[in-house]
């Protein structure tokens, strides 16, 4: 097995002669309706982005994402309701550096106010309108445009 990376083709691994496949690492991402406003936190690149992390060795994808909100805003996972996936896509974060992200939402219907953990420089709740205008990447902004359009559909 051979792996090539170049700045049109990172992440590739050859499976048979001329066969390449991407392998890329997966993070799990929550949009969460917080009383009507969505937790993000901001990032060491100084961006808006939504609480989440790499999937771990014999996780599943939801327990990586309600173990990664539980660790980095504080919240309950028992009482998260609705989770649900929103979309995947690949994320190119640099040029050499891209990840394969899974959203969820759910509706958080604790008391407990979130609060940021080391991992991250800020935590701000803002609404769907604010979002738009937020420092962040263009797939996290359309992630949480549309579980705010799922939540209002009837």
């Amino acid at each position: 097995m051979r792996t090539m990376s170049s700045a049109q083709q990172p992440y590739l691994v050859e499976r048979g002669p001329g066969r390449f496949e991407y392998q890329l690492p997966v993070s799990v991402k929550m949009v969460i309706d917080l009383k009507g406003r969505v937790p993000l936190l901001r990032n060491e690149r100084e961006e808006w982005e939504l609480p989440g992390g790499k999937l771990e060795l014999g996780e599943s994808p939801e327990s990586t994402v309600v173990r990664e909100v539980e660790e980095e805003l504080g919240l309950e996972a028992d009482l998260l309701d609705g989770l649900d996936v929103i979309d995947t896509w690949v994320y190119r974060i640099f040029p050499h550096r891209h990840v394969f992200i899974v959203s969820y939402g759910a509706e958080y219907r604790g008391a407990r106010e979130p609060r940021v953990s080391h991992e991250h420089k800020a935590l701000g709740l803002f609404t769907a309108s604010e979002v738009k205008d937020l420092t962040m990447p263009a797939p996290y902004k359309k992630t949480i445009e549309a579980w705010w359009r799922r939540r209002s559909a009837p």
